[in-house]
């Protein structure tokens, strides 16, 4: 519901989610955990962390949302979606608990992800937000470490207008006693960090204070990179299958998260593994759509940053990238400002104006207007994959073709 109409479907409250729990005896409980939020880079962090525990041989279990293309993509253990069966199976069983709770899509989801992973008794289970934190369904965990990648204005119709307030919701994943770590300093939303950890004596680390990235290098489908902490070299020559360069911003994230597990709880993490999990992140965890290349001769790259941030990362990666011409299929959801995204995108670029195929999707043609206002021109088309089409006819073999603008815009390509 919340996919289709927004926010409409979102539940302030943690009501249904604790009571579908409690019916279900507890599977939180059940099995350790990594806690993920933030604006951008929660995804890509989440799955960098479930590969990097496989790799060690942990048996890991992976909550993220939204899916691309099935819905069992949103819960995993070691890569492997959860069995159509098994999706059935906890519906039946839970008929009676759920039409009387009438929870919502992810609430339910949530439950079911928990018992999954409770049943088959994963070692640790990387938990992703969906939305907030303070009070996303998934904030009934306690987990062995919390994690907060970023902050940045989106969903402002929900959790608030300013970095301060969006920081406040995002902080509500930080339990008492309990180690957190957040990914990039920023001046606004360092001192609700803070404060809220001062609040609930939890050890709070920023990773960006200790750790650099240098040597960078991208190279078709593998990024390249030294990694220094406090100014000593910790990780040479360390690969990944991610090649946005927005990676390296997570990346300091994930080896701040694995350096406190092993400081601080009972999960513990070599560098071996760190190498192996970093190097091969799509293929032990099924990650798709961030700068995600689809074909070649013509270049054809998707990624599913989707907000001023998410779009400032998106169009460094155009502007690093080797092409002849531009050509962007852009679509774009009916329920957020989309103003600063529309500045920030290439003007010299044709663009090939789309409605995702969902009721919030943003009309076309509409979007076709809005992008006028900042001299983005191009044409309207009746969906993503007549988009596609057109440019397959206009691009030449040494062009980039990138499509993106939403998450489902992304979804229907790939």
């Amino acid at each position: 519901m919340f996919t289709r109409i927004g926010a409409a479907a979102f539940k302030k409250d943690l009501t249904n989610t604790i009571a579908l729990c409690d019916a279900l005896a507890n599977p939180e409980r059940k099995f350790k955990s990594i806690h993920i939020a933030g604006t951008n880079g929660k995804g890509s962090t989440s799955h960098m962390l479930a590969s990097i525990l496989q790799a060690h041989g942990y048996k890991t279990g992976l909550y993220t949302s939204p899916h691309l293309k099935d819905f069992r993509e949103r819960i995993r253990i070691n890569g492997k979606m959860i069995s159509k069966a098994e999706v059935r199976s906890f519906v039946k069983n839970q008929q009676n608990l759920i039409e009387n709770l009438k929870p919502s899509f992810f609430e339910v989801t949530v439950a079911m992800a928990f018992d999954h992973f409770a049943k088959n008794q994963v070692d640790i289970a990387v938990i992703e937000v969906g939305l907030g934190g303070r009070l996303d369904s998934t904030n009934v965990i306690t987990p062995e470490i919390s994690v907060i990648t970023n902050i940045s204005l989106d969903h402002t119709n929900l959790l608030g207008n300013t970095i301060r307030e969006i920081a406040g919701e995002k902080a509500g994943i930080i339990k008492h006693n309990i180690p957190v770590v957040i990914g990039e300093s920023q001046s606004k939303s360092k001192p609700v960090f803070i404060n809220k950890a001062k609040e609930v004596n939890a050890p709070i680390y920023f990773a960006d204070d200790e750790y650099t990235i240098q040597n960078a290098k991208k190279k078709w489908n593998v990024l390249n990179f030294d990694v220094f902490k406090n100014n000593q070299l910790q990780f040479e020559n360390l690969k990944t299958d991610l090649t946005g360069t927005y990676q390296t911003k997570n990346i300091l994230t994930v080896l701040a998260t694995c350096e406190k597990l092993n400081e601080t709880s009972s999960i513990k993490i070599n560098s071996s593994s760190i190498y192996d999990g970093l190097k091969q992140v799509k293929k032990l965890t099924g990650l798709q759509g961030r700068w995600q290349t689809l074909a070649k001769n013509p270049l054809i790259i998707c990624d599913t940053g989707h907000n001023e941030a998410g779009i400032t990362e998106v169009v460094k990666n155009i502007n690093s990238t080797k092409f002849d011409k531009l050509h962007v299929v852009f679509g774009m959801v009916n329920d957020k400002d989309i103003s600063k995204v529309l500045a920030l995108m290439p003007k010299n670029a044709s663009y090939y104006f789309c409605k995702p195929n969902l009721e919030r999707g943003l009309d076309a043609e509409d979007l076709k207007f809005q992008a006028s206002a900042y001299h983005l021109k191009g044409n309207s088309f009746a969906s993503v994959i007549e988009a596609k089409k057109a440019t397959l006819k206009q691009a030449s073999i040494n062009d980039l073709i990138f499509i993106g603008g939403s998450t489902f815009v992304v979804a229907e390509v790939i």
